[in-house]
């Protein structure tokens, strides 16, 4: 409730940050070939506005920088919507906001769980709730989202576990919300889309809850082995995710803290035989060659340092990073719908995870949006500037669904 007051009382110390933001800009990179690079770059300033005075909220002790950052992205309050019933929700103890379209229909309809993105770390339910309420509309679907406990004040499994006991009960419930057994769908976004994939897999082979019709996986993160992939060479300074920051969010939601993470990013994390294990599943080799043409280069491997993975070899486990996921895990998974964005570091685990589903015998629809970057469906309609490629991205999902 304090935070209104102080950002009065902190206007000049905001524009202060905010032209220490704008001097710094030129360091970051907004190649043209992105979708509405000037209003990319507005975007940008009022994120990295945030941030700056975000620390120096957290240098003067009045709120860390993380709480700062999380009230800003909240967003306004939406309205009611003239097509929609929505409801606060709790499954499982769990906060969940529940979307059902007023209109009556012929049956029961699909149902659809998402989880937002934020890097396990930021978002809402008010974050996503335009996403959330064009996705229910659009496709004529009962719609979930799951409010998560963030890192790092909660840290893995702790995300991962809420919404797997929120997409178990609802799955338990689902006559309740008038939908299809045979038509449910996991959803999210970047860290969302993570949990999606984890959530999916776990629920592979399951035989005592209705089978899951097919998973939404939106320039999801599915892997922290390699941060030198051709995607993170080249999109390393593009926003809304910078290389480090991908790192460092992996780290928050690991471990709570982001120690190492330098080593983290130079691969230092790994056994060199356990890296080789992986190594048929996440590595360049994997990526087709049209997308190695931008600014790659050959790394040589950095020396391994034992320390380091004792505090982050969770990392291998599948439920953090789906793509580590054994053959015969993956072969059950439903159908799937795999979103990526050209000018994006988490493009490539897109890309290995549509060839390790689609070797596995599992139908992958995938969308690739070339002029795309991390972060672009949630900025279809933000703050009245329109991204038309994020609309394009969120219509291709709504089309998926309407397909199953």
């Amino acid at each position: 409730a304090l935070l209104p007051a102080l950002l009065l009382l902190l206007l000049p110390l905001a524009a202060l940050a905010a032209a220490a933001v704008l001097l710094g800009l030129p360091g970051y990179d907004i190649p043209p070939g992105v979708n509405q690079p000037a209003k990319l770059r507005l975007v940008l300033t009022v994120l990295l506005g945030t941030a700056a005075l975000g620390r120096i909220l957290e240098k003067t002790g009045l709120c860390s920088q993380i709480t700062f950052g999380r009230y800003v992205r909240q967003g306004r309050k939406l309205g009611l919507d003239p097509k929609l019933f929505i409801q606060d929700l709790q499954f499982n103890e769990v906060p969940v906001r529940v979307y059902q379209p007023k209109a009556t229909s012929d049956g029961p309809r699909r149902g659809i769980l998402f989880f937002h993105g934020g890097g396990w770390v930021f978002g809402s339910l008010d974050t996503y709730e335009k996403v959330c309420r064009y996705l229910s509309r659009e496709s004529d679907s009962v719609v979930v989202s799951v409010q998560y406990r963030l890192a790092p004040e909660h840290k893995y499994p702790a995300a991962y576990e809420d919404c797997l006991n929120a997409t178990q009960h609802f799955l338990q419930h689902l006559q309740h919300y008038a939908v299809d057994p045979a038509r449910v769908t996991v959803c999210g976004d970047s860290a969302g889309g993570n949990l999606a994939a984890a959530v999916s897999q776990t629920l592979a082979g399951r035989s005592d809850l209705p089978r899951l019709r097919a998973q939404i996986l939106i320039y999801p993160g599915l892997q922290a082995l390699d941060f030198n992939l051709p995607s993170y060479q080249q999109n390393r300074g593009v926003p809304l995710l910078f290389r480090e920051r991908a790192a460092f969010f992996a780290l928050l939601y690991l471990n709570g803290d982001a120690l190492h993470m330098q080593e983290v990013l130079e691969g230092s994390h790994i056994p060199p035989d356990m890296r080789l294990k992986y190594s048929k599943w996440v590595s360049p080799d994997n990526i087709p060659e049209e997308f190695k043409v931008r600014g790659v280069k050959a790394l040589r491997p950095t020396d391994f340092i034992a320390e380091v993975y004792e505090t982050v070899k969770r990392f291998c486990e599948p439920n953090l990073c789906p793509l580590l996921a054994e053959d015969s895990v993956v072969h059950q998974l439903p159908e799937s719908f795999i979103l990526t964005c050209e000018y994006d570091v988490l493009r490539d685990d897109g890309l290995l995870y549509k060839k390790r589903l689609e070797d596995n015998g599992v139908p992958v629809t995938w969308y690739h949006l070339e002029d795309g970057f991390h972060g672009i469906i949630n900025l279809f309609d933000y703050c009245g500037l329109s991204f038309p490629s994020g609309k394009r991205g969120l219509d291709s999902v709504v089309n998926f669904l309407k397909s199953l």
